[in-house]
């Protein structure tokens, strides 16, 4: 007997269903389910049963729609946007506007050792700096100009070493991806 209340399979109209109850495009819900957008194109014109992983993510989707709206990634707040990352998880979203010191963040993870500014919600542009600075190596490191001259860059600046750098540390599995 099967441990589990699954169901086995799902047809189109249950597809396309959950597909506009999230307002999505087809190509969007592909991206959503890790699929291609002619097999999404192929699902929503069968006539037969879907199996498969789908099934148990449509029926997930189905009772909370709202974890769709969870791992979106929102437009573009401000002109530079950065990825906090570990390993190739997104972990803090980062929009900034240098011009007028404005920050806005979205966490993607819960646990606070993985966000870019830990319990901190709305951090200032102060934090922004600090945090940059916290993933570079330090301002007082021994033959620090050399280091700069191999990075190419002409003075210590956090955004600059972290373009060249990723902001990558030595024994950590995070880094960030820049976005302008």
């Amino acid at each position: 007997m099967n441990k589990f209340v699954t169901t086995e399979y799902i047809y189109a109209e249950d597809i396309k269903k959950i597909r506009k109850k999230l307002k999505l495009t087809q190509k969007d819900f592909a991206l959503l389910v890790n699929s291609s957008k002619p097999t999404i194109e192929r699902w929503e014109r069968s006539d037969t049963a879907i199996t498969g992983p789908i099934v148990a993510l449509i029926k997930m989707l189905e009772r909370y729609p709202e974890y769709v709206e969870k791992i979106k990634i929102p437009k573009k707040e401000y002109p530079v946007r950065l990825y906090y990352m570990h390993n190739d998880k997104i972990c803090t979203l980062i929009d900034v506007d240098e011009h007028n010191r404005q920050v806005s963040i979205k966490n993607y993870v819960d646990h606070l050792m993985f966000r870019a500014f830990g319990i901190v919600e709305n951090p200032k542009y102060e934090d922004y700096l600090e945090f940059l600075e916290s993933r570079c190596f330090p301002r007082t490191r021994d033959k620090m100009k050399l280091v700069l001259e191999e990075l190419n860059l002409p003075f210590y600046e956090p955004f600059m070493i972290i373009e060249k750098t990723e902001g990558r540390m030595a024994e950590d599995d995070f880094w960030i991806k820049i976005e302008r």
